[in-house]
């Protein structure tokens, strides 16, 4: 029966205050359909849950059926109708985490919680929920709780920081007279790099040393965070990995003039793991407040912005495309082709877009960038706008970086402030706006259609193509994206060159690649290094191979979808080509360690589970294939009829490649046929050269 509205409430009875809660909320969207995911992110921060009854209300605000409106809110993981606790803790299950023991936190967390995931407890304190990568893969396994990450998370320590409440604004100093430099980034402070800060000033004040805090981002040396630096002698010289309790006697040794100290590593740039490296990117990571524009241009910064404003779009384009540079997200495909689609398109508005929807396991050189110097991924975009006649920048951020978000968003305000964006930006007489834009916890939204429809406030559903992006793209126009790792190297190629950059690398594989080293190893955090250096170098040379001290196993790379790299066939050069010869991709640049304790048969039917979970649901061979997959490896595990359940699970994966309409249902069977190929005896079967067989 049709329910009549009233002032006290809408059809489906939610309460006046709510009821006007939510339209405040849309009136300060501008009531834009397009930004219903940032709608329903605000509602459920004031109201701890996007509640049904709410969800007309919303829908009359933004002229949307309420079927669109309640669609929206069932496809993002981040959303609930029912209010969450007051505490929301994250376990993550990826890879890179379960390669450090996550499988086993997460047992005993929901032992001492008394909660299975996606379950709140009775009196409302804490929901429980499992997450799919919190880019801290290095430093597994990884957890947040209410906003607060986590390294080497056990028990006790979620239990602490259940209690600590929400995690607060990193700590500075604005005066003194000796330097002290000490990470802000997301993983350090997961390492405990904000009580570092708080007992370094303490101990200073105590000891009447003067001291000014800056806070940078990460150098990538993960294993060695909290990493604290002074300069001696014009070298920065470097003390980690720092605990509180170990601050006085780093004093008493004579920190504060480089004494020496067991933390003591000497000056950071000549440590070979460092040194060893071609920095191009990240150059100023770690090295800069990623906060400070002054600092950001006594480091090299606007130049390339400044260079850009001066030329042609069709210069900026000659030249990024004389670089090589292809895009860092994963698909290699040449950056300024598809910029130079973009110009020529004749519609209007355009926009460009960074994706920062990060979700891979073992990948968070994106995280590193936004919070370490976020104003390169600035300066890239308003680049790229330049080149391509865009007016309008968007980043999505994936909502797992709330560090991120926080910094991003005070970048740029600071570049709206110094007119670096606007009407005028950067002096160049063209506008360009940035607005940041976050995602809900679907890991699909990292492919590029499915992106596009989340901005527009909608399901985020993966699109046919043709029509390129660049030729209609957000809100059918025009639309470059680009990872943010290609966008932040983007000014860097306008300073000193297309051909300075493309002398970095082999083949068609130009210039550098942040490799992230993650999972069970040693050493892990970024190593940026041109495009040939092979996978043996990265794990044993860099990484120190396992962290477990276990023989290596395998390594994947790329990320969940990516293929499981034996190590007898660790001499593969990491380049497009090369790896794609050996039956394996680059994407992201992540690399996650296993061990030989790890079993490949489980792993592989993970990666169907995880397909399953994640997928948009627009192709049957994604939605229906990943749920069979995961059926029929859990029966080859169990011993049942392997020897036609291995047949049918490679048909299956022929299907799943040829037939799905993106790369999440065309490459979740690389994990599984690699693991089946390289290790047919996790899988119960004999191993045997060439065709495994049972």
């Amino acid at each position: 029966m049709l329910r009549i509205m009233s002032k006290a409430g809408n059809a489906n009875g939610a309460n006046g205050k709510d009821a006007a809660l939510a339209r405040a909320i849309c009136a300060r969207h501008d009531n834009r359909p397009d930004r219903l995911i940032e709608i329903f992110h605000d509602v459920q921060a004031a109201l701890n849950c996007v509640p049904d009854d709410l969800l007309p209300e919303i829908a009359e605000a933004l002229n949307l059926s309420r079927a669109d409106v309640y669609g929206v809110r069932g496809f993002y993981h981040d959303f609930s109708a029912a209010p969450k606790g007051r505490c929301v803790v994250k376990l993550c299950r990826a890879e890179a985490c379960q390669a450090r023991g996550a499988d086993a936190l997460a047992a005993e967390v929901q032992q001492r919680l008394g909660l299975k995931p996606g379950e709140t407890a009775p009196d409302g304190s804490v929901t429980l929920e499992d997450v799919y990568c919190l880019g801290n893969c290095a430093l597994g396994p990884a957890a947040l709780v209410n906003g607060r990450l986590l390294a080497q998370a056990t028990p006790d320590c979620i239990e602490a920081a259940i209690k600590a409440g929400p995690e607060a604004d990193p700590v500075a100093k604005a005066d003194g007279e000796i330097t002290v430099y000490l990470p802000l980034d997301a993983a350090a402070l997961s390492a405990g790099a904000e009580d570092v800060a708080n007992t370094l000033l303490a101990e200073a004040d105590k000891r009447g040393a003067s001291i000014r805090l800056v806070r940078t981002g990460t150098r990538g040396m993960l294993w060695l965070e909290p990493l604290a630096e002074i300069t001696i002698n014009g070298e920065r010289i470097g003390y980690g990995p720092l605990t509180a309790a170990g601050i006085p006697a780093l004093f008493d040794a004579g920190f504060l003039t480089g004494g020496d100290h067991p933390k003591r590593l000497g000056p950071v740039e000549h440590i070979p793991w460092f040194a060893r490296q071609e920095r191009l990117t990240f150059a100023r990571c770690g090295v800069i407040d990623p906060l400070s524009l002054a600092d950001y241009e006594a480091h090299g910064g606007l130049a390339g912005l400044r260079k850009a404003a001066k030329m042609a779009p069709e210069a900026i384009i000659e030249t990024v495309t004389q670089s090589g540079l292809r895009g860092r997200g994963g698909a290699g495909f040449p950056a300024g082709i598809k910029w130079k689609t973009a110009l020529e398109a004749k519609a209007a508005p355009k926009y460009v877009c960074a994706n920062a929807d990060e979700g891979d396991s073992g990948a968070f050189a994106d995280r590193m960038v936004m919070e370490g110097d976020p104003f390169s991924l600035l300066e890239g975009m308003i680049i790229a706008g330049l080149a391509t006649r865009a007016e309008y920048g968007l980043i999505y951020l994936r909502s797992e970086y709330p560090h991120a978000e926080r910094i991003l968003r005070r970048a740029i305000a600071a570049w709206e402030q110094a007119g670096l964006l606007g009407d005028n930006a950067a002096g160049s007489g063209r506008a360009f706006h940035i607005e940041l834009r976050r995602g809900a916890g679907a890991y699909i939204c990292g492919e590029e259609t499915s992106m596009l429809d989340s901005l527009e406030g909608r399901r985020g559903l993966v699109r046919f193509k043709p029509p390129l992006p660049a030729i209609e793209g957000l809100h059918g126009k025009p639309t470059v994206i680009n990872n943010i790792l290609t966008l932040a190297a983007v000014p860097w190629i306008l300073v000193h060159g297309g051909a300075a950059y493309a002398a970095y690398g082999m083949g068609r594989s130009r210039g550098t690649q942040p490799f992230q080293l993650a999972g069970n190893i040693a050493r892990g955090g970024l190593v940026e290094k041109a495009f040939g250096v092979t996978l043996k170098e990265l794990v044993e040379d860099f990484g120190g191979g396992t962290m477990s001290g276990r023989p290596v196993k395998a390594a994947q790379l790329g990320g969940p979808l990516g293929a499981h790299v034996p190590a007898a066939g660790f001499d593969v050069a990491m380049d497009y080509e090369a790896l794609a010869a050996a039956g394996a991709m680059l994407g992201h640049g992540g690399i996650v360690v296993f061990d030989d304790s790890a079993d490949m048969a489980r792993l592989a039917q993970f990666a169907m589970e995880f397909c399953a979970i994640e997928s948009c649901g627009k192709c049957t061979p994604c939605r229906i294939g990943s749920v069979r997959g995961a059926e029929i490896i859990e029966r080859i595990r169990k011993g049942e009829n392997r020897a036609d359940n291995v047949k049918l699970l490679q048909d299956l994966c022929e299907v799943m490649t040829d037939g799905s309409l993106c790369a999440m249902g065309g490459l979740t069977p690389m994990p599984v046929r690699s693991a089946l190929q390289h290790f047919p005896e996790d899988f119960g079967l004999a191993p045997k050269s060439g065709k495994v067989s049972p």
